[in-house]
């Protein structure tokens, strides 16, 4: 196999390898293939056993008594004159059964509050992972154009500076702008290596993804508005936002277990029925059984207390919760638009310009008409801005997204 052919062999299978795919490509595989999402569900699963086994009442006990001796006939185990049996129920009072459920089924709402918060955190790490990736590839492709002009043209300045053509320094002034491009590849390689294995684990998906996102997309998606102003977001966020929700349920919750522990303290009933064949007033007597504890003090009195302290806790919680939701909003709305209002001063012509000028360098230096200062100021320059640029772009993607995770609704038009 020859150099061409082994070459042509590696490009192949990095092409194979790389699997283009959309936002929604990969949200979808996210929903059907993530681990985490699928462990959580296990949790809703298990609520619903905790439900179904506090419908489970006592079971009825069955006992029996057989003579052991019967000192008058001096038999033992005298079975045919001398045996009885009782049959007892435990009968549940003050609301037991009916609060144990209903502490169970709201357990069960907190089990599918903290799974909708999971998928809203793991879908918003997925949309911020893929939008880093496909910034990353710009900055990359930018980088690798920049980079493959001036390898070629400091190759030209070595043979010539090795002919006494041209001087030391101006090799050297072009080999610096190439190490900081190749130090810009390094680290944006670097970067997207990171993405690619956290959109796998997040889709479920081998193959490193490669973003599908057109030009006109991003630029639809950079421009959208939230729906309204500042209070308008904290009130959506009140209102949907499953963190928040889950806290507000927790209160809830608390109460109804504080209430299945005071009905704790009302003594349950023991009914049941019983047959003697001898052992009592009549033959084969049959009796009604009945038995309750004697409500003498309060045996469950330290729990209660203790759920009490409960409602309170969890009270104080949640209002810091609304506080530290409301907080995060604000900053998050704030932190978007300094970002959008920043991104809007750079108008397309601006962009359009810079990359003319750009050319236009190229196309002058080449003829002689803009010194190798001139030219590598620029350059440098140039360099710096196109990433900077991105990286704009980037922020106020993930700004947008932070602002869907914290109100967990579609607020921008």
């Amino acid at each position: 196999m020859n150099k061409i052919t082994g070459v042509f062999i590696i490009i192949s299978s990095w092409m194979v390898a790389q699997k283009q795919m959309s936002l929604s490509d990969c949200e979808e595989a996210f929903q059907r293939n993530n681990l985490q999402l699928l462990a959580e569900q296990y949790n809703i699963n298990m609520a619903d056993a905790d439900i179904l086994q506090a419908k489970i009442w006592e079971l009825p006990q069955l006992s029996g008594q057989i003579n052991a001796y019967n000192p008058q006939d001096k038999k033992v185990f005298d079975v045919g004159h001398a045996k009885g049996a009782a049959i007892t129920q435990l009968i549940y009072m003050g609301g037991k059964k009916k609060n144990e459920i209903a502490f169970a089924k709201s357990n069960k709402e907190l089990a599918q509050l903290q799974f909708s918060q999971l998928l809203v955190d793991l879908k918003s790490q997925l949309r911020t992972t893929y939008f880093n990736l496909y910034y990353e590839n710009l900055k990359l492709e930018n980088t690798n154009k920049q980079r493959g002009y001036m390898n070629d043209l400091l190759s030209a300045y070595k043979v010539q500076s090795a002919k006494g053509n041209v001087s030391l320094k101006d090799e050297v002034r072009l080999q610096s702008i190439v190490i900081q491009l190749n130090n810009d590849r390094v680290e944006i390689n670097k970067n997207i290596v990171e993405f690619e294995q956290n959109l796998k684990l997040l889709t479920g998906i081998t193959e490193d993804i490669q973003p599908q996102l057109s030009d006109t997309e991003a630029k639809e998606t950079l421009v959208l508005q939230p729906f309204g102003n500042e209070e308008e977001l904290k009130a959506k966020a009140l209102e949907n936002n499953a963190d928040y929700q889950y806290y507000l349920k927790l209160i809830e919750n608390s109460k109804l277990y504080a209430q299945w522990q005071k009905s704790l303290n009302v003594p349950d009933l023991n009914l049941g029925a019983g047959w003697d064949q001898n052992g009592g007033t009549f033959k084969n007597e049959v009796n009604l059984m009945v038995g309750i504890p004697l409500p003498l003090w309060k045996s469950n009195k330290g729990n209660v207390e203790k759920a009490n302290y409960a409602i309170q806790q969890n009270q104080k919680n949640a209002d810091y919760q609304r506080l530290n939701l409301e907080t995060k909003v604000q900053s998050a709305y704030k932190t978007w638009k300094v970002q959008y209002d920043q991104l809007s001063e750079i108008q397309s012509t601006d962009l359009n310009n810079m990359e003319l000028v750009y050319n236009g360098m190229l196309t002058n230096f080449r003829k002689g008409n803009v010194s190798l200062i001139e030219f590598t100021d620029f350059m440098d320059s140039y360099r710096e801005t196109a990433l900077q640029i991105y990286e704009m772009k980037n922020q106020l993607m993930q700004s947008a997204e932070q602002l869907n995770q914290l109100i967990q609704t579609k607020i921008f038009y």
